[in-house]
């Protein structure tokens, strides 16, 4: 089938079985021609190839809602309601989003990026369906790892106490971004392995009342029976005592076994929980035996072989270098343990596990147990690095402050993908950290310029003893400076001067110093000296360094790849206000709004993050200067 042609699902009613396993293969072929090109979340959506089809197939989107849990599996959606055409911009500057975006098309009803909120948006949705009357279904789809998230469980009992009409598609490959961990996974194995309970009642039922005279009273008697007996049978009796209906499990690549599932449940009356079993890369041979899901999300790749396309020579990624120094670090201090919500794979943490397996301990898809665990680690003497990636530490704020900031807890968060990350977007972009973080009492925050001074700030985060300490580093790779074989631990709040000048001043730090340092050499051509200064530590500034540059009266220009209200430029002008300075300031950052996704040059060129925006700022702030003198 020409997928192209495709503008919405309604001709798949039209199918026969047949058919529908021939889309199938048409789809799984075009996803991986297309993100061997653009790159993408692969694994995910080959997996739900026939779920997807059969989701469409029943139902009636954009009657009937659909909201996908994480989005990233939301590809084949995207096919079957127009969007085929768009697919060579997926993920680029002014594409096709990777995620469910809401001003792409009527059919995506839910945006999201991260875990566990389908299920609290889709209660939202059917209390505002049934105040208004109307009758649509709601469709969360979420996966086994998505549903180890808090924000999931409490509105699982929510809904089940509601008795609300929502069917909850549970798309089970045992898989999140990496294998899945703890008791909800092990439960959901147990379900995986058992026979399937409603059936077998059905077909209990069917047969007592077939019995003459006393069939109906045998079946009523029998009934206690049953809720007895199913404690033992039921693969599902976690969910059906939180008051859901529990179909499956289902095979996820059966479509008889799919329809039949989903036309049942579209009948059942109540919540209901439909838990389908899929295979993550199904269909392409180097992601279904992928145990480590590097499939998960890929850059471009080479069909026939599955290798990935990458620079030769490129320089160590920055989370390995952080997590390599970590190594190092731990195995000559026993305090040293390590926490991760489920990113061991994606903060590149393997080494660290392999080594210590008993020091590392992967709390799944739960960002704020993640945080207070390394809280109560840290009130028995250990040390706790939470690696955690910037958007992901948004969902554990209140931790941060309540319990590891306000007890002044030596926790040390190692926050990963700080700054833009491109092509995943709104969702992911870490530009909140500092602005949120600044604000709490006794954190240290600080970011490295290159790879030596990040295994010098992980030394730093460790020998410090007073309270919580946060290390920023950005997506990708570093660039190839020469390790120091010994880290040296850095005076907390010092700052350092890489380029001397006396008629502006360049605040910076971590991925933004090279640009400024750029600026510099062409501003030189024209005369003008500029200094330019690594301000690493983000909190506490150094303050002597910053007095000294107000008390010269030169202009300042700061500049950070993050937000810039409540950030490191706001903290300038506060010490400026403060202290009664007239230092003239001009602050380069992110503007007060979401940034869509495109590569990270395109974004900075974007927002003004550039070297001709820092020229054009030191030339107008020096020119009325002048003017004024």
């Amino acid at each position: 089938m020409d997928l192209y042609k495709i503008k919405d699902p309604s001709f798949l009613k039209a199918l026969s079985i047949e058919q529908l396993k021939d889309l199938s293969s048409d789809v799984r072929k075009f996803l991986i021609e297309n993100l061997s090109s653009t790159g993408g979340h692969l694994g995910a959506n080959l997996g739900v190839v026939e779920l997807s089809l059969a989701l469409h197939y029943v139902y009636e989107s954009p009657k009937d809602r659909f909201l996908f849990d994480v989005g990233h599996q939301s590809y084949i959606h995207k096919i079957l309601t127009g969007r085929a055409e768009k697919f060579d911009t997926l993920r680029k500057y002014e594409g096709l989003c990777g995620f469910p975006k809401r001003n792409e098309s009527e059919h995506d009803v839910w945006e999201t990026g991260h875990s566990s909120t389908s299920l609290s948006a889709a209660m939202g949705m059917a209390i505002a369906r049934d105040l208004k009357g109307e009758s649509h279904s709601i469709l969360p789809i979420i996966g086994d790892g998505a549903l180890t998230g808090g924000m999931a469980l409490e509105a699982l009992n929510h809904i089940g106490d509601e008795k609300k009409n929502v069917t909850v598609i549970l798309n089970d490959n045992e898989m999140s971004i990496a294998k899945n961990v703890g008791a909800l996974n092990t439960a959901l194995g147990r379900m995986r392995s058992a026979g399937k309970y409603n059936r077998a009642k059905d077909d209990l039922e069917w047969l007592l009342k077939r019995i003459p005279a006393v069939g109906g009273k045998l079946a009523q008697a029998a009934e206690r029976l049953k809720d007895s007996m199913k404690y033992f049978v039921v693969p599902g009796m976690f969910f059906e005592e939180l008051g859901f209906t529990y179909y499956g499990p289902v095979d996820g690549h059966d479509y008889h076994d799919l329809l039949e599932n989903l036309q049942y449940a579209k009948k059942t009356e109540g919540p209901v929980i439909i838990h389908v079993i899929t295979q993550k890369g199904k269909g392409y041979h180097p992601a279904e035996t992928d145990q480590k899901d590097k499939w998960h999300g890929v850059g471009p790749y080479k069909i026939e072989s599955g290798e990935k396309i990458k620079a030769s020579g490129a320089p160590p990624a920055w989370s390995e270098v952080i997590s390599d120094t970590l190594i190092k670090e731990a195995r000559t201090d026993k305090r040293i343990v390590a926490v991760t919500p489920a990113m061991v794979l994606g903060s590149k943490l393997e080494k660290f596990q392999a080594e210590f397996p008993d020091r590392l301990f992967d709390v799944g898809i739960a960002e704020q147990h993640a945080t207070t665990l390394s809280a109560g680690l840290a009130t028995q003497g250990m040390k706790p690095f939470l690696a955690i990636y910037s958007t992901f530490l948004q969902r554990g704020y209140d931790q941060v402050i309540h319990d590891v900031a306000r007890q002044n807890l030596n926790v040390i968060f190692g926050i990963d993908r700080a700054g833009l990350v491109g092509a995943d977007g709104e969702t992911h972009q870490g530009v909140f950290d500092i602005a949120f973080l600044r604000s709490v009492p006794n954190i240290v925050l600080m970011m490295p310029k290159d790879e030596n001074e990040g295994q010098n700030m992980v030394h730093t985060a460790v020998k410090y003893n007073d309270g919580p300490i946060g290390i920023r580093y950005p997506r990708g790779n570093g660039s190839g400076v020469e390790m120091d074989e010994n880290p040296t631990a850095l005076p907390i709040g010092s700052w350092e001067v890489l380029k001397e000048g006396s008629d502006a001043v360049l605040l910076t730090f971590g991925t933004t110093i090279p640009m400024a340092l750029a600026a510099r050499e062409r501003l030189l051509k024209d005369g003008i000296s500029v200094r330019v200064i690594n301000a690493r530590f983000i909190k506490p500034m150094d303050e002597p360094m910053l007095h000294d540059i107000m008390g010269e009266e030169l202009p300042i220009v700061t500049i950070e790849e993050a937000v810039l209200l409540g950030g490191f430029g706001s903290s300038v002008l506060e010490f400026k206000e403060e202290h009664n300075y007239d230092s003239w300031i001009k602050r380069l950052g992110v503007p007060d709004r979401f940034i869509e996704h495109g590569s990270v040059s395109k974004l900075w060129e974007e927002i003004g993050l550039t070297e001709d925006n820092i020229i054009n700022e030191v030339k107008g702030m020096k020119m009325t200067k002048k003017r004024r003198a």
